[in-house]
């Protein structure tokens, strides 16, 4: 069993559709193993992003991430990276294959609908980001 996190970001709270993208996770076979909406402040955001520090979408990212409330899950299962990050589709909305939750909630590539943890190591530190040992269910 592996482990990722999922955060469905701040416009998708905002337009009430949540509940549609927990649909497709679990519809999908993903384990939902902990979840809650929480509001980063930018400097939090700073320190979930630290690896783009420097980047040009850097400063945009973060203020846009810590705009308003966000949902951040664990999801688990068999393969949960590679499974959630072909069910989120790709980062940019436009080139996104079609059902992908990216293709039918995102409205541009900063405002793509969720995020995802792209390796083993990153999920690691992403999840022990937003939740404690106590926070995770099997």
């Amino acid at each position: 069993m592996e482990r990722t996190l999922a955060i469905i970001k701040p416009e998708i709270v905002e337009r009430g559709l949540v509940g549609k993208i927990i649909s497709r996770i679990e519809e999908a076979g993903l384990k939902i193993t902990a979840m809650k909406m929480v509001r980063l402040t930018k400097e939090q955001a700073e320190g979930f992003y630290y690896v783009h520090r420097g980047k040009f979408f850097f400063h945009e990212l973060t203020s846009y991430m810590s705009s308003g409330p966000v949902v951040v899950m664990v999801l688990e299962g068999e393969k949960a990276i590679s499974r959630w990050r072909l069910l989120m589709g790709a980062t940019d909305p436009a080139k996104a294959q079609e059902g992908t939750i990216r293709k039918a909630f995102g409205t541009d590539i900063q405002r793509n609908a969720v995020h995802g943890s792209d390796s083993s190591s990153s999920a690691s530190f992403e999840i022990s980001f937003f939740f404690s040992g106590m926070e995770l269910h099997a």
